[in-house]
């Protein structure tokens, strides 16, 4: 097998939003993270849950991170639930060791207050770049009052309304010339290969049975792996990276702020892979935090196979992998070309045909496609279902090539790009699919005007 060669995989920066509660944080952190998503991501049926979120600006990614609301002890003891605000206040603090740029809010319509006071104590020991962010600005009064939050001693702040979006340009302003220097992995041989999923589900013990040697703790502890470990080895020949993550769990689960935020660290691990490994517990049911990781996944196109794990422990007949494959498509149907792969990695059983399953996946992604083929496909498939029009101008379609690879970018023209529905659009991928395979990378599609084609 021909070596692949990794490059320039970058990951990205980190900005978490900080402050007492009720202040805005995650009104801002949807007004942020929503304005992305509504221009970058515009496909239905992917289930997230808003712990962090991919926020862009000018160019520059990063990734959002909303957090609880910190208080202090006194007010604790008066609503008598130190337990919580303890819990909260590691979450956040843990958010802050984890962030590249922090986003101080406080609130323009209640003042400054002694919490403020507290939090601004915080990061100041911090030492990271620090925006200061005064929301519920909403009025030229208020606008105006922003100067006492000089007192913090963190910065000028910059009026907001997380709300209305006002002023929000300029802080994203802000927390771009904040981000450090993006940084480059130096170059290496052979592909990334992140394992990640929630805790519990065998990830580590996966890792342990490809390496045939205890080389990460093996524990039936959730959240034991808490930093991404990276290790190289030579599978048949071909130098690989596997990427052991933290395990990635449902926000209303989590005690812990160090267990809560090692979900950053299996972010970057995600960025900076070619395929990820998403293993599943067979003896549960798909969750809603798997279908999030695997939206993770799909945002950034990277390749994916599903690990199915503990398959040891199932009641199988005949049928029995066939209805899981049937009922595993059905739930990830945002991405039904994952291809499945049914281990037990206690026992080591099929462990050997995960790393297979990884490298045909980048096979695929890295796949290129004659004009002249693609081409007859999309005309076959125009003809066998042509798309909705709008009355008085048909939809045409010109011609399409194949513009890059990892993932395959394939760029479709037509007369009207803006008639393209996203099920019109899900319909040629399939039908792209059917006939080239792409087995276990997602596609992108690029609709063009006919005018961009000259």
């Amino acid at each position: 097998m021909a070596a692949f060669v990794w490059v320039e995989i970058v990951t990205k920066p980190i900005v978490a939003i900080v402050g007492r509660p009720n202040v805005g944080k995650s009104t801002l952190f949807n007004r942020l993270v929503g304005e992305r998503q509504a221009i970058v991501q515009n496909e239905p049926g992917t289930t997230r849950d808003r712990v962090y979120g991919l926020a862009e600006w000018g160019g520059a990614e990063f990734t959002l991170v909303d957090t609880g609301g910190l208080e202090n002890d006194e007010i604790a003891s008066d609503r008598a639930d130190h337990e919580i605000v303890r819990s909260t206040r590691a979450q956040a603090r843990s958010a802050i060791d984890e962030a590249d740029v922090i986003v101080f809010m406080v609130d323009a319509k209640s003042g400054l207050t002694a919490g403020d006071h507290d939090i601004a104590d915080i990061l100041r020991r911090a030492d990271k770049p620090t925006l200061l962010a005064a929301n519920k600005a909403d009025s030229a009064e208020r606008r105006a009052n922003t100067f006492e939050f000089y007192e913090l001693g963190v910065g000028e702040p910059v009026a907001v309304s997380a709300y209305h979006g006002n002023g929000t340009g300029d802080l994203l302003d802000r927390i771009v010339e904040s981000l450090p220097e993006a940084e480059e992995e130096e170059e290496t041989e052979g592909p990334n290969i992140a394992i990640v999923g929630r805790p519990n589900v065998g990830k580590s013990r996966l890792l342990n049975a490809l390496l045939g040697q205890e080389r990460s703790i093996v524990s039936d502890v959730p959240g034991t792996t808490r930093d991404s470990l990276d290790t190289e080895l030579l599978w048949e020949g071909q130098p690989i990276t596997l990427v052991d993550t933290a395990g990635i769990r449902r926000r209303g689960r989590v005690d812990q702020g160090i267990e809560r935020f090692s979900v950053m660290r299996s972010m970057r691990a995600i960025d900076r892979s070619d395929v990820v490994l998403l293993v599943i517990d067979a003896t549960e049911d798909f969750t809603a935090q798997d279908l999030h990781i695997a939206g993770y996944v799909e945002d950034q196109k990277k390749g994916m196979v599903v690990v199915v794990n503990k398959w040891d422990l199932v009641e199988k007949d005949a049928k029995t992998m066939d209805e899981y494959r049937a009922r595993a498509q059905r739930q990830l149907d945002f991405m039904p070309y994952a291809p499945l792969v049914f281990i037990s990695a206690k026992f080591g059983q099929r462990v050997d045909r995960v790393i297979d399953a990884a490298l045909e996946v980048i096979n695929e992604r890295r796949k290129r496609i004659s004009t002249a083929n693609l081409n007859k496909v999309l005309k076959d498939a125009v003809a066998k279902h042509p798309p909705a029009s709008r009355p008085g101008k048909w939809l045409k379609f010109y011609y399409a090539t194949q513009a890059d690879t990892e993932p395959p970018t394939f760029v479709i023209f037509c007369n009207d790009p803006k008639q393209i529905h996203f099920s019109y659009r899900r319909y040629l991928e399939n039908e792209f699919r059917e006939v080239f395979g792409f087995s276990g990378t997602p596609l992108r599609l690029s609709f063009r005007g006919r005018h961009e084609a000259d």
